[in-house]
């Protein structure tokens, strides 16, 4: 019910271009309460920005149950197809960011890798997310239930954040009759999902 609430306020105030505020927190019995509040389980609030500073979508991440998490994502103004969508490992998005291993300008470069504690390669990466469809006036909505990590491993020191890709995501998904060796190393690490086209902060 939380993350429905959180949703549809989302989509009211990105249709009507307003600043969408912090989604309240939905009625729960009182052990219920007790029990997110030390856990962290309120709904975190994320605002998603462009390359232009422009608020171009929210994230709203709910705890679900013990051991999983809720990702929800509403956003306008795409460009109308997938997307690759993930939690990357740092807070910090700097639409001006250079990659030092290119000295180019690379948006949002400062965000780091796609979450991943663990070491897997791409599409087992802990912040790995389905792609993200918008329809043909650049809107779209989701929402999963992942247990591949916990709220609050994403809201340590410093932080982490939610990208938005250019381009679809393969999820390293290469059938051998185009590349009998296997998908390369770029493809392991992003799914080929192009640039970083939009970033929000997850503290």
């Amino acid at each position: 019910l939380t993350s429905a609430l959180a949703i549809a306020g989302a989509l009211t105030a990105i249709a009507t271009g307003t600043l969408p505020q912090a989604p309240p927190a939905a009625p729960a019995a009182a052990v219920d309460s007790a029990v997110d509040s030390a856990s962290g389980g309120e709904p975190r609030s994320v605002l998603i920005r462009d390359t232009r500073g422009v608020v171009v979508g929210r994230l709203v991440l709910l705890r679900e149950g013990r051991a999983s998490a809720r990702v929800s994502i509403v956003v306008k103004g795409l460009t109308p197809g997938f997307h690759g969508f993930h939690i990357h490992t740092s807070g910090v998005c700097d639409p001006q960011a250079v990659d030092p291993a290119t000295g180019q300008v690379s948006p949002f470069f400062t965000a780091g890798g796609h979450f991943d504690p663990n070491g897997g390669t791409h599409a087992g990466h802990a912040g790995d997310l389905p792609p993200l469809l918008t329809a043909q006036d650049g809107s779209g909505t989701a929402s999963v239930v992942t247990d591949r990590f916990r709220l609050r491993e994403l809201t340590d020191a410093d932080g982490s954040a939610v990208i938005i890709h250019a381009l679809p995501d393969n999820l390293a998904n290469i059938p051998a009759r185009y590349a009998p060796n296997g998908p390369d190393e770029a493809t392991l690490k992003t799914g080929d999902a192009g640039g970083r086209v939009a970033c929000g902060v997850i503290r």
